[in-house]
């Protein structure tokens, strides 16, 4: 099977967010995509929408067009998100987003009118039935195809930085499951999803794509879910690592960071280095650790063993990409990242709402408030840290 990449013009980005429609009466998920997406035509309809439907009813993916910065970006989710909201809000509807939704059970949920998320469903049957789950993934460009391979290998190593970040499902069903991402567990049992296959090459990704099809395992490249994985038509390095992410200011993090590792990768890759790649054993211990424990995981450093705390990796992964973010101009952004690890990933904000004597109802609300005011919430329906304007309002 040979597979055409369409090279970028450079690392150029494009970000996928998946937002939860909210009741604001229950703080259980509406089943409402199909209205809200007729309502807003010049979001949803045309050869390039910005607004779509996922899997279940209850979610609204936003995608960005093409852009060159997270500030870029982060505006142009912001745009989107205005027009939903003056459509949601008159219907008694909040825009969210978290790896899963505290409360709301996967049995309600209800699909999407689309005849592929339909043969999903017979094919996987509960597995796909039980995904109610909301995450974000950035695009980022990368110039040749033959680069493609060794950065997605080197990126595997980030898997636990990237979820670590970002974890924001705790709760599961009304329950607390004791994980950082219970999302993880759910997309990850998907038979083609996990972390990135190590292969040598682009002519060994074709050949795995290609035995895959004849295997009937999937019918296109499109059915593989890797955390990490080559987008051919996009001409990108697609990353689906993060967890549901509440505010822009995150979804301008992570943008930053993927655009930063991609492009320090690209450069080496031009000065005549090896990447490194990490063993796969390592990469699998190190995506549960950060599922099980987030920003408080012990990571696996390499393949004899070592560790480190997660927290301290972040940190100089931070300072290291700095010179990158600086001539990105994406540093403010990437900036972030010591906020987070300062006053939490969501999943840590959402335990502490919990921990203050909050209900999971009160969970759903600072999430909520998250979402729309852009600031992290730790405790209590309306308490915050220092408020962050909307970008572009």
């Amino acid at each position: 099977m040979a597979i055409e990449f369409n090279p970028s013009r450079g690392a150029t980005l494009g970000v996928e967010w998946e937002l939860q429609l909210v009741d604001t009466r229950t703080r259980r998920l509406r089943q409402d995509a199909r209205d809200v997406l007729a309502a807003v035509p010049d979001l949803s309809e045309g050869t390039r929408p910005k607004a779509m439907h996922e899997l279940m009813e209850s979610q609204i993916e936003i995608v960005t067009d093409i852009c060159h910065t997270a500030a870029e970006a982060v505006h142009d989710l912001d745009k989107s998100i205005q027009r939903l909201r003056s459509v949601v809000e008159p219907r008694g509807i909040a825009l969210a987003c978290t790896g899963t939704h505290a409360i709301s059970e996967w049995q309600d949920a209800e699909y999407a009118p689309m005849q592929r998320y339909a043969e999903l469903v017979v094919e996987l049957q509960w597995l796909a039935r039980r995904i109610q789950t909301f995450g974000v993934h950035v695009h980022v460009g990368v110039r040749e195809r033959d680069k493609v391979i060794p950065i997605v290998n080197a990126l595997a190593a980030y898997l636990p930085h990237f979820l670590a970040l970002t974890t924001s499902s705790p709760y599961w069903g009304g329950q607390d499951t004791g994980l950082a991402s219970s999302r993880a567990i759910v997309f990850g049992a998907l038979p083609t999803a996990g972390p990135p296959h190590l292969l040598a090459d682009w002519a060994e990704f074709e050949e795995y794509m290609d035995t895959l099809v004849r295997a009937g395992t999937i019918r296109s490249i499109k059915e593989v879910w890797w955390d990490i994985r080559p987008h051919p038509d996009f001409g990108t390095i697609e990353i689906r690592m993060f967890d549901g992410i509440p505010t822009l200011r995150e979804v301008g993090m992570v943008t930053a960071l993927s655009q930063c590792l991609v492009q320090q990768f690209d450069q080496q890759l031009d000065r005549g280095y090896t990447l490194p790649q990490p063993a796969a054993w390592v990469v699998r211990d190190n995506k549960w650790r950060a599922t099980r424990y987030g920003l408080d995981a012990t990571v696996i450093t390499d393949d004899r063993g070592a560790t480190a705390p997660m927290r301290d990796m972040l940190y100089e992964l931070q300072r290291e990409l700095e010179p990158v973010a600086d001539r990105l101009g994406c540093a403010d952004e990437l900036a972030v990242l010591t906020d987070v690890l300062e006053q939490g990933s969501s999943c840590e904000r959402q335990r502490a709402v919990r921990a203050g004597g909050g209900t999971l109802e009160d969970v759903v609300d600072a999430t909520i408030t998250e979402f729309a005011e852009n600031r992290f919430v730790t405790s209590g329906r309306h308490s915050s840290r220092e408020p962050t304007d909307h970008i572009g309002t």
